[in-house]
Order: structure tokens, then C-alpha cells, then sequence
């Protein structure tokens, strides 16, 4: 088993199935578009967790620095694979980006989750996270 950062196309379209079980509404092209550009223009990344040559969980996250929090890595997608839930694989994704974190001096780790993700919700809650607010959005 291996966790890497992606750095290659390749690597990156292995990944998009797994993206597309959380983000239905990507293709390949317009998910490799989008990592590439945000990675480039705001320091995005994407990490994947691999397991005999198949990729099984797939996160993508970005370091930001706010006035209240200061530096913190917020994680815009954790997903594994329909097939391999309840492995393992999620929580050692998770715990490599809480690893990674704190190695990058950032003083938190944050997330936000659709309402109707109640199993998340207890994946999140079973590793220590809580729930701290609510997030608004408005569709411009």
C-alpha cells in the first residue's frame, strides 16, 4: 500500500474514477482541466491511496492560511471506492492528511459535508472531528 501525491497525468486520470463516485457530474477532461489549473494557480493537490496497483481512495485538499484560524489544510474531497468501504483505506487517507498537516505547520484540518452524508458524518466523527458551524452559500 502506498499514498502519494499526484504528480503526473497519468496518475491523475487513474484517480478520476474514484473522484467521479463522489463527483458524478465531472468527465475525465474537465477533471484533469481543473486539478491541473488549481493546482497551478492555488496550490491544490491531489493524493491518492493505492493498494495491489489499484487505486482505492482519492483526496484532494489545499493549505490556506485565514485571520481566525491561521494556517489549516481544508479537504475539498475524500472518496474511496464503493467496493473497498469499511477497509481501512478512507481512515489511512485521513490520517496521512492529518500527518501532513501537521508537518506543514498548519494549526487545523478542515472539511465541509453535505448534509445527507450521514455515513461520512460518522467516518468524520469517529476521527475526532466536529462539527463547528454551518457553511452558507449563495449561486451567483
Amino acid at each position: 500500500m502506498k499514498i502519494e501525491i499526484v504528480k503526473t497525468d497519468l496518475e491523475l486520470k487513474r484517480c478520476f474514477p474514484v473522484m467521479q463516485q463522489l463527483r458524478s457530474q465531472l468527465t475525465l477532461e474537465i477533471f484533469v482541466e481543473r486539478v491541473n489549473r488549481q493546482s497551478k494557480e492555488y496550490g491544490y493537490c491531489l493524493v491518492y491511496l493505492e493498494d495491489a496497483d489499484e487505486v482505492k481512495s482519492v483526496a484532494g485538499f489545499i493549505i490556506r492560511e485565514m485571520l481566525p484560524l491561521g494556517k489549516f489544510l481544508y479537504i475539498d474531497d475524500i472518496v474511496t471506492n464503493h467496493s473497498d468501504r469499511s477497509k481501512g483505506y478512507g481512515s489511512w487517507l485521513f490520517d496521512w492528511l492529518v500527518n501532513y498537516a501537521r508537518v506543514q505547520g498548519c494549526a487545523h484540518l478542515h472539511l465541509d459535508s453535505r448534509l445527507e452524508r450521514e455515513d461520512a458524518h460518522r467516518f468524520y466523527n469517529r476521527k475526532g472531528m466536529n462539527v463547528t458551524g454551518y457553511h452558507f452559500a449563495l449561486k451567483l
